[in-house]
């Protein structure tokens, strides 16, 4: 077979039209071979002989799209120093664009003989892996535009590509589950009838679905195990031609896009799916191990593993900044996607040991001109020392709030002393966020995501119910700050299920009306369950799909969140894009009196109300004459202002509305124990009686002037002792977020 001399960039497989330039990075071997598979799995291997900069390249005329390839790495095998070249494994390409099939399970896909694991294993793996394919860059992409959604007007969708679409009625069968079901009519008009601006995909990175789950009768559902960070998941696809999931994936994308719908990633850069020293070689650990992964000083026959999968990617190495960075740009420019979610981002942190701020990595992001300009969301943590790091990333980053999480779901299931806490979140977490110079958007709050509790489980288990899983109910979160409301699980009572469903209704409201970026799961909005299990990471099946088959129940709940995503959207005084002057970081009281804060009688809290044990009620006011920002014209926005009345106790609370210096009267907007009639008029000074464990919001129309009463918009010294007990010691190994299970360590 001809074989020019190609070029060493890109790397990669890249055709251009007439043939196709493949390119390799590896600085251990000593030759690569460039493997072609043929449609009857007959191979064609070619020497790329050309090495520049431990870059191996060729170019073959007449190699199109379609065309199945692997590599195929001579070089060392001392996994004590850290190699493990084994030419007899069929290597996947790190920067394939398509990958077909999976991987088996079969002993030949390890370098090492189970029962002996120092033992070297030379069986060829090429009938057991995966291969790499490649395709065409070309796709009309018409007049695509990203939507122009700012920050602070986000409200995100958390998704599952399957999971969403796989029971939904009005999706064809041959088309659930994959993008193409993600991309129909039917769900894009459910998520725009919901108010979403952006959803945000679970991994679509190709990953590994473990042999070992499979024997089980179980898969890796959630998919973070990935092994091509540059092609999107054949298993999503609706196409069986290798090469298509690319133009499907587009697809979608093009079809949310006109949708105005932002599409972001949950990309999982920290590990890979090869394990730890006793996983398969697939791709990265054949080619160039000590390169891309990060290994024990001590001992480099072992990985050093902050992320509970088995390894860790070497943040210092540069051809692993380049991967990641040259994976980024790929999605942005080429898919079209618009921002990306960062699994366990405190391990891209760690250049060395510690996570650093100002790491190679947050540096090439900051300087970068395509990936600076994208949405960027960390889950600020991993499991490794000093991991948990919400609060600590830098400008430019939003994080997933994972003290928001945590003091939502204390204050509404009745823990002592939270109301401070509860306070300081719902106003936007400026403890934690301000004093680095950012801004509300930096925190993305959430209540419920796919690991753990869906909110449906979160008000009716105390404990977790995994048994499913097959490991005993010992995998998964024990801590859920969870209340099944009297009953665990399902229950006939009513008064039980009136509570719980009022419940749901407080948690969404407390989260679409917080400032910041809420985040909503997926199916949440549908009472969606999963039956107390909560790590179906293994879960592909009824337990972890949304059910679309509604009840009265299931549809009241619908339209509820949708009547408060669209309260967000119509009222920019639930998404500003400032902290709130009021706060104590800004020395008290303040003249633009934007917020107070109220006890149920009417007055100003006091500093010592905060941290009462019994503290679970406040009303909070929210000044619409004092938005000063000026909108995208210049002008200064001007809303109504709102009144909202949180009663946390396992009792009625009777609140008396201030004085007519907030308000002469006041109009009912929403009641999560729907009571209280929208359109109801509630005058300054009135008494209102609210149910155990509900909110009510209520709204007036804008004055002319701002209001001039002393202390209306201030939260002053009460707002002070709120930070204080807001501001407590970070999480000890006991109270961490733990790493949910992605993925069972392979054994001998």
């Amino acid at each position: 077979m001809q074989m020019w001399p190609g070029r060493p960039y890109p790397l990669g497989a890249t055709y251009d039209g007439t043939g196709t330039n493949f390119a390799l990075f590896s600085e251990v071997a000593q030759r690569v071979e460039l493997c072609l598979i043929a449609p009857d799995g007959t191979e064609t291997r070619v020497d790329l002989t050309e090495v520049d900069a431990f870059v191996w390249h060729g170019y073959l005329p007449a190699i199109s799209p379609g065309q199945r390839y692997g590599f195929r790495v001579h070089g060392p095998y001392d996994p004590a120093r850290g190699h493990r070249c084994n030419p007899n494994k069929l290597l996947l390409d790190p920067y394939a664009k398509a990958i077909d099939g999976q991987i088996d399970g079969d002993p030949s896909l390890y370098s090492y003989q189970f029962g002996a694991p120092d033992e070297r294993n030379d069986q060829d793996s090429a009938a057991h892996t995966m291969t790499s394919v490649v395709i065409s860059p070309y796709f009309d992409w018409g007049n695509d535009r990203p939507p122009q959604h700012q920050y602070h007007e986000s409200v995100v969708y958390e998704a599952h590509v399957r999971g969403l679409t796989m029971q939904h009625p009005a999706v064809p069968d041959e088309l659930r589950g994959t993008y193409s079901g993600l991309a129909h009519p039917a769900v894009i008009e459910h998520l725009t009838s919901l108010g979403v601006t952006a959803v945000e995909l679970m991994p679509v990175h190709q990953f590994v679905n473990d042999p070992s789950l499979v024997e089980k009768g179980l898969s890796n559902y959630w998919g973070y195990n990935t092994i091509g960070f540059f092609a999107p998941h054949n298993g999503y696809s609706a196409f069986s031609q290798a090469g298509q999931q690319v133009q499907e994936f587009k697809a979608m994308v093009k079809a949310l896009h006109q949708a105005d719908i932002e599409v972001i990633l949950d990309v999982v850069y920290n590990h890979t799916a090869e394990g730890n020293h006793l996983g398969p070689t697939l791709s990265f650990r054949g080619i160039d191990n000590a390169n891309y992964y990060r290994l024990v000083d001590e001992d480099q026959a072992h990985y050093f593993d902050t992320t509970g999968t088995g390894n860790s990617l070497l943040m210092r190495s540069p051809h692993v900044l380049q991967l990641i960075m040259d994976s980024l740009r790929y999605w942005v420019t080429e898919m079209h996607v618009d921002g990306f979610r960062f699994d366990l981002a405190a391990t891209l942190a760690r250049q060395f040991h510690e996570v650093d701020r100002l790491s190679a990595f947050f540096d090439l992001v900051h300087q970068d001109p395509v990936v600076s300009q994208v949405k960027l969301i960390a889950e600020p943590w991993d499991i490794g020392e000093g991991g948990y790091q919400v609060g600590g990333f830098p400008p430019l980053w939003s994080e997933w709030n994972g003290k928001y999480r945590d003091a939502v779901r204390d204050f509404w299931r009745g823990e002592p002393s939270t109301l401070g806490e509860f306070a300081s979140r719902l106003s936007g977490s400026s403890d934690l966020y301000e004093h680095t110079g950012r801004r509300p958007i930096a925190s993305v709050n959430f209540v419920t995501a796919h690991d753990g509790f869906t909110l449906e489980d979160l008000v009716s288990y105390n404990e977790k119910h995994n048994e499913a899983n097959g490991e005993g109910n010992a995998d998964g979160e024990s801590h859920n700050r969870s209340w099944n409301c009297g009953v665990e699980g399902p229950t006939k009572d009513k008064r039980v299920r009136g509570l719980r469903a009022r419940q749901r209704r407080n948690f969404l409201v407390t989260l679409l009306l917080s400032q910041g970026i809420p985040m909503l799961a997926h199916g949440d909005e549908l009472g969606r369950s999963q039956r107390g299990n909560n790590n179906v990471y293994c879960q592909d099946g009824p337990i972890s799909w949304i059910d679309w088959d509604l009840d009265e129940d299931k549809t009241a709940l619908l339209e509820f969140t949708r009547r408060v995503v669209r309260l967000r959207q119509d009222h920019p005084v639930f998404r500003r894009r400032r902290f709130f002057a009021g706060q104590a970081e800004h020395g008290g009281e303040s003249d633009l009196r934007d917020i107070a804060w109220l006890s149920p009688d009417g007055q100003h809290m006091r500093d010592d109300a905060w941290g009462a044990d019994h503290a679970r009620a406040v009303m909070v006011f929210l000044n619409g004459d004092a938005i000063v920002e000026p909108d995208e014209r210049g002008q200064d926005i001007v809303d109504d202002s709102f009144l909202v009345l949180f009663n946390g106790q396992p009792h009625g609370v009777t609140f008396r509305i201030p004085g007519k210096e907030y308000g002469e009267a006041w109009t009912a907007a929403l009641d999560t124990d729907e009571q209280v009639e929208p359109g109801t008029s509630v005058p300054a000074d009135a008494d209102l009686e609210l149910a155990e464990k509900s909110v009510v919001v209520l709204t007036r129309a804008p004055r002319t002037a701002a209001p001039t009463a002393s202390g209306i918009g201030a939260v002053a010294s009460a707002s002070r002792e709120a930070a204080k007990v807001a501001k407590r010691p970070a999480p000890t190994a006991e109270t961490r977020p733990k790493r949910r299970t992605t993925r069972p360590r392979p054994s001998a």
